[in-house]
């Protein structure tokens, strides 16, 4: 897919915001759709809908991208006739979307230098023919009028429109040229003139503020709904006046011919201009960019911990108490640094709704998903290595441990199975659960495998806990047979291993003919975490803040030690296991009696 010549450099430029924004509007529309299954009649859903398709089509057409707009126009009108009710969403039509969805996700990617499959044009043209199909009517061309400027026709309406443009539509990143080139694609647009008359004086101007207006006269088979829509993303701000004209003359026909056609410009920035209070406003930032100045502000965390201790060193009040403040600030600053890396975990979650409902029918299963705690939030770098793990573990949920319906009505329990998804945080951790009410695991089955595999000594039953453990371990599986989602073994192991390095666990429950729960535990942030230095003797020790429960004094009477010779020691009636440091790692020091009450402070540590 070629840009256009016209201003390429500053449309290649701009290329990257709208390939973010169209895959941002793709997922939408996906997630829609799938909502849209389990309430066909929701108005909201179906406009939220035509919406996502119709940005998508608009700001293709803004850079040029005709293949995009081509398609998105098929899959837009059919939208069309679903808001109007004229047609009724039904599974079948449900999954041409869905695959259409698709399509116009692989065009997008194509305008980023992706190269397209064989297959890609003839795929698209007999989901266009299917489409019609849902229509009612024989698959046909695309329009002229979408795919390019329309040639003159004595069939074509003409139409005088007049836009004034708010004064903040530079502010809220919209191009008036942008949105005349698109609006030139639905016919021919002649006898375009500039209203500068409210442009100020020089002296008086303030370049963020639009005081554009057009007029010109449009030939165009769309009719007056396109023209509008043409302008949808600043129809609140601008005076726009569509009047129906005259059939253009020949003269007028060559005049446009003659003049310069319109080209567009990408939109400019809202970095400088202010925003209504009521409204949110979002920056796009490059992900290195963040991440470089929160390994920096690792650094100055670090660097502010050693001069607070080395403050503390000199005994000068006014300089501890200086670093102490300074102290402050910074963590405010780290906190709310480390809030920008933080995205809700509902956005990964969505995405197993396709999972779901694809993988279900491939194996013949009902199951209905459930969503909790999508508002969650969780550090962004974490949710994009742990994406791979939980679609292994939904995938594997669906495989082994949700039955067929006649399986599932044989047990007593309903046909459709329940798979749900939930997260919340607990003790400076965010808490994973993806349970089902199938099978469950059988503990005998596993055990069997294990012994054959020589993971566990033929005869040796282990308890309940470790017998679940060993679905974890390399190459284990226990299907019969091979298939697209499992049987090779390979997954489980691959999954804990992936969960582990960064920093996490995950253990699992299960009930025989109840189903399972798989329970993953992982910290917010793997960018700066809180901790609590420990000395013993010259050695420092760091531990997480989070993993602190309670600081006691120590008091050497109390500790005991029991037959085996491991010490202990008794807090408020329970009998507690002590661990010594010096001991667990040989530590000798030649001031064992001053060394012997280990000091701790909190202290802070970063971590790439």
């Amino acid at each position: 897919m070629k840009l256009p010549d016209d201003d390429h450099g500053l449309i290649a430029d701009a290329l990257p915001v709208f390939v973010s924004e169209g895959q941002e509007q793709i997922a939408s529309f996906e997630q829609l759709l799938l909502q849209l299954e389990d309430a066909p009649g929701d108005r909201e859903l179906l406009d939220a809908l035509f919406r996502c398709a119709h940005t998508v089509k608009g700001s293709a057409g803004i850079f040029g991208l005709d293949e995009v707009v081509a398609f998105t126009h098929h899959v837009e009108t059919l939208l069309d006739r679903l808001r109007e009710g004229e047609i009724a969403l039904t599974p079948d039509l449900s999954t041409v979307l869905l695959q259409c969805n698709d399509q116009i996700r692989e065009l997008i990617d194509q305008a980023t230098g992706g190269l397209e499959g064989a297959g890609g044009e003839a795929e698209r043209a007999a989901l266009v023919a299917r489409l019609e199909a849902f229509r009612g009517h024989a698959a046909v061309p695309v329009p002229a009028s979408v795919a390019a400027p329309a040639a003159a026709s004595a069939a074509l309406q003409c139409w005088q429109v007049s836009a004034r443009f708010g004064a903040d539509t530079f502010r809220n990143g919209m191009d008036p040229l942008a949105i005349l080139a698109y609006t030139a694609q639905l016919g021919r647009m002649v006898e375009v003139a500039c209203d500068d008359s409210a442009v100020p004086p020089l002296p008086q101007i303030d370049p963020e503020t639009c005081h554009l207006g057009f007029r010109f006269t449009l030939e165009t088979d769309q009719g007056r709904a396109a023209i509008e829509d043409a302008f949808g993303f600043v129809i609140d701000d601008t005076a726009l006046e569509i009047r129906e004209a005259a059939a253009v003359p020949p003269a007028a026909v060559q005049t446009a011919e003659a003049a310069p056609a319109v080209t567009a410009t990408p939109a400019r920035p809202r970095d400088a201009a202010p925003a209504a209070a009521d409204h949110v406003r979002y920056i796009r930032v490059q992900a290195d960019r963040l991440d470089a100045v929160i390994n920096l502000l690792g650094e100055l965390v670090i660097a502010g911990a050693g001069a607070l201790l080395l403050a503390r060193q000199t005994r000068q009040g006014a300089l501890v108490e200086a670093n102490e403040q300074i102290g402050r600030l910074i963590e405010e600053i780290r906190n709310g640094t480390l809030q920008l890396r933080m995205v809700p975990i509902g956005e990964t979650f969505s995405r197993f709704r396709r999972v779901v409902r694809d993988t279900a029918a491939e194996l013949g299963k009902d199951v209905a998903l459930e969503i909790t705690g999508g508002d969650t939030e969780l550090d962004k770098s974490v949710v994009e290595r742990i994406a791979d793990p939980l679609m292994h573990l939904v995938r594997n949920a669906l495989d082994h441990g949700l039955e067929p319906p006649e399986q599932r009505q044989a047990a007593g329990k309903p046909a459709q199975g329940r798979l749900a998804l939930s997260a919340f945080h607990e003790s400076g951790s965010i808490v994973i659960r993806i349970s089902d009410d199938g099978r469950g695991i059988q503990r005998q089955r596993v055990l069997e495998r294990a012994w054959e595999r020589g993971l566990v000594e033929r005869g040796v039953t282990p308890p309940d806990e470790q017998i679940l453990q060993l679905i974890f371990a390399p190459g284990f599986s226990t299907a019969e047979k091979v298939t697209n989602l499992s049987g090779r073994g390979v997954g489980m192991d691959v999954v804990r291993s992936n969960i582990e390095a960064l920093r996490g666990s995950v253990t699992i429950d299960s009930t025989e003919g109840r189903g399972s729960r798989i329970e993953i535990r992982l910290p917010l942030t793997l960018a700066i975490i809180d901790g609590f230095l420990i000395g013993v003797g010259a050695s420092k020790f760091i531990f997480p803040l989070d993993a602190v429960v309670e600081v006691i004094e120590n008091q050497p009477s109390a500790a005991a030690l029991d037959t085996r010779g491991r010490s202990m020691i008794e807090l408020r009636g329970r009998v507690l296991p002590v661990v010594s440091l010096r001991h667990l790692y040989a530590l000798d020091s030649p001031h064992r009696r001053a060394a012997a009450s280990s000091s701790s402070r909190p202290a802070r540590s970063a971590s790439g």
